[in-house]
């Protein structure tokens, strides 16, 4: 199955997702409160892009009931994800979108937009599939009083659990009705969306800024 053998090619980088200091740090609630809200405003610009991207794929399935869950996940990342924002972040006035956010949006939207439908389902799985995988790893350190623990349990939150295998469901069945071609372009979006979920991290924990802020007259 597409999944399973996903998963297999990029078992190092989920390693690496899994040992990143920023997910050691934010399991284990030691993460400093500036790199988390860094992460956050991102998250919140990210979902704005997700989102969209997710109902351009509910406009471009072949299948109705496809398009429904995508026109209802393109709704969560708007409205029930971004109720988790709220509570962690107040104002991010004068935060840049970080290159590694843009780029990441970018790519999900220009897939969107002009790859197959197949090859759609693909890259946005990502999103959904490894943030479940990391917040039930995380779940067993959510203890009471944990600062990060809403952010945990939303990603392991059994509701999101379901929608994470139907988003899979969709994927393996795409692609085993596609042609070799068109699975490889599949392989190769999801595990550049994947990587890009790593490198957010990164970013996040590295307070990404643009190499070239200050040169530009404002």
């Amino acid at each position: 199955m597409f999944c399973d053998d996903m998963w297999l090619r990029t078992a190092d980088l989920m390693k690496a997702i899994h040992g990143h200091p920023f997910l050691e740090g934010l399991g284990d609630g030691t993460l400093e409160r500036d790199r988390f809200a860094f992460y956050m405003v991102q998250d919140a610009r990210y979902l704005e892009a997700y989102a969209k991207a997710l109902a351009t794929a509910s406009a471009r399935a072949t299948d109705p009931a496809d398009a429904a869950f995508f026109a209802q996940s393109a709704h969560t990342a708007l409205a029930a994800e971004r109720l988790l924002h709220a509570g962690y972040i107040e104002d991010a006035t004068g935060v840049a979108t970080s290159p590694t956010c843009l780029a990441y949006a970018s790519f999900l939207q220009a897939t969107a937009l002009t790859a197959p439908y197949p090859v759609i389902a693909a890259a946005v799985l990502p999103c959904f599939w490894i943030y479940q995988d990391v917040g039930t790893a995380l779940l067993t350190k959510a203890v009471p009083g944990h600062p990060y623990g809403k952010w945990i349990s939303t990603y392991a939150d059994p509701t999101f659990a379901a929608s994470v295998e139907q988003a899979k469901g969709i994927a393996d069945r795409l692609a085993n009705a596609a042609d070799p071609d068109t699975r490889e372009a599949m392989a190769r979006a999801y595990g550049r969306a994947a990587a890009y979920e790593w490198m957010f991290w990164d970013s996040a924990w590295r307070r990404e800024s643009w190499p070239t802020e200050g040169w530009l007259a404002p």
